[in-house]
């Protein structure tokens, strides 16, 4: 990865001002290696072209250009926000004061030399860091009306970081403004709250700040619906959900979506009779949580393997009774990976006994790929050189004979074609 110092060097050799700036000065300081780098420079467009010849425009209006893997960008004031989201003007400055005052949050305000190490810090950056706080630059109100993702970016880098969202910070997000921004945009930080760790966190963020009833409403029901003691000491639903989190740590996007979702269905199915019962929330949850993601305008692979691992996820206490056949085809799943976590984060979300992930585990890893999904011992050809006419039937004795592959009653073609003309022969059932 460019980490931009050869850049830098560049620009300041034809001279132009240059420092790193914004999130990798922030990882720099704690010790942290940046997923990437950012160049603020004195240099315009045409110049920071003229000087990287491959260089193309990433936002030609914000002064933006993409010199191989770092983004290099002039220094700028910005004009009025109409949209919530981007300046209707910018105005090229030529030092970094003026660029500092325009950003997001103080951590993320600092510009760092990568040769000497100086630190220009206009905004209290590095005493923030320091006390592991997220504040934003200014008035935290004007901040998040210039750009209302900046609240979700808040909670987001609070939580990665394990860090505290300064109380006038906190008390400028206003829930309802959120709904001014793209889904697309919304899901894109909430899909990297969920997976960069500390989920959990952040999950507690939105709710003390109202983002979590705006935007998962169903999830916000989670709360204070009780689950029987003996199967969740831990408390309620969303305690449950909480601790799974907890466990997890970064994490695939369906792996971090299904924990979240796992038990969306529990709040509408809950009754209390003999005891505390929740009948079907499997079923009622994965469409709940096709809902939500479709809602949030999720990609459909994604929906799709979110929605197996939620009606899947109660399946695990059955394997030890499971046939073979059965149990092979539930381990051989493309998602079946997936679905243990979500069962291994389960069990120490509630009880902490990992019997039945052990066991599944064991299962899984035991079988070789070809016992999970033997070659065919027959085709349709087979059955049809039998005297069966080409129809349904046809397809049903396939899926039966694969089943008794699986059982492992069959294992030669030969045994396979004798197993097939018995059946084929045999008078048909009324």
């Amino acid at each position: 990865m460019q980490d931009g110092s050869e850049i830098i060097r560049t620009l300041r050799e034809a001279g132009y001002s240059a420092w790193l700036v914004g999130g990798c000065v922030r990882d720099l300081l704690l010790g942290v290696s940046p997923q990437d780098y950012d160049v603020a420079t004195s240099a315009r467009p045409d110049e920071i072209a003229a000087l990287f010849p491959a260089a193309h425009a990433v936002g030609a209006h914000f002064g933006v250009m993409l010199v191989g893997e770092v983004e290099v960008a002039t220094y700028r004031s910005d004009g009025a926000y109409s949209d919530g989201r981007r300046p209707e003007t910018v105005n090229y400055e030529t030092n970094p004061l003026a660029d500092a005052s325009r950003r997001d949050f103080t951590i993320n305000g600092m510009f760092l030399d990568p040769f000497s190490g100086e630190v220009l810090d206009f905004v209290g950056g590095r005493e923030d860091l320091a006390n592991r706080t997220v504040r934003a630059i200014g008035d935290p109100a004007v901040r998040f009306a210039e750009d209302h993702l900046r609240m979700l970016r808040a909670v987001r880098f609070a939580a990665r970081l394990g860090f505290e969202i300064d109380p006038a910070t906190l008390a400028a997000i206003d829930p309802a403004a959120i709904r001014k921004i793209s889904v697309e945009r919304v899901f894109a930080e909430l899909n990297r709250m969920m997976c960069e760790g500390g989920a959990a966190r952040a999950l507690e963020l939105l709710d003390r700040c109202g983002l979590l009833a705006e935007l998962l409403p169903e999830v916000k029901a989670m709360q204070g619906v009780e689950q029987p003691p003996e199967w969740h000491p831990e408390g309620d639903v969303w305690v449950h959900t909480l601790a799974m989190l907890r466990h997890m740590g970064p994490a695939k996007p369906a792996v971090a979506w299904g924990t979240l979702l796992h038990d969306v269905g529990k709040p509408v199915t809950q009754t209390i009779e003999d005891r505390i019962r929740f009948n079907g929330h499997d079923r009622v949850g994965a469409e709940m949580a096709r809902g939500i993601l479709s809602r949030l305008r999720a990609s459909a692979e994604l929906i799709d393997e979110v929605q197996y691992l939620v009606s899947c996820h109660m399946r695990f206490p059955d394997l030890p009774k499971m046939k073979p056949s059965t149990l092979k085809r539930f381990l051989r799943h493309d998602h079946f990976p997936d679905l243990l976590e979500l069962h291994r984060l389960d069990c120490l979300g509630s009880s902490g006994r990992l019997g039945t992930y052990d066991f599944a585990r064991q299962q899984w890893t035991s079988l070789t790929p070809d016992e999970l999904r033997p070659a065919p011992l027959a085709t349709g050809r087979d059955v049809m050189a039998l005297g069966l006419a080409p129809g349904p039937r046809i397809g049903e004795l396939i899926r039966a004979l694969e089943e008794e592959q699986l059982e492992g009653n069959l294992t030669t073609r030969e045994e396979a074609l004798a197993w097939l003309s018995r059946q084929v022969s045999a008078p048909a059932s009324t």
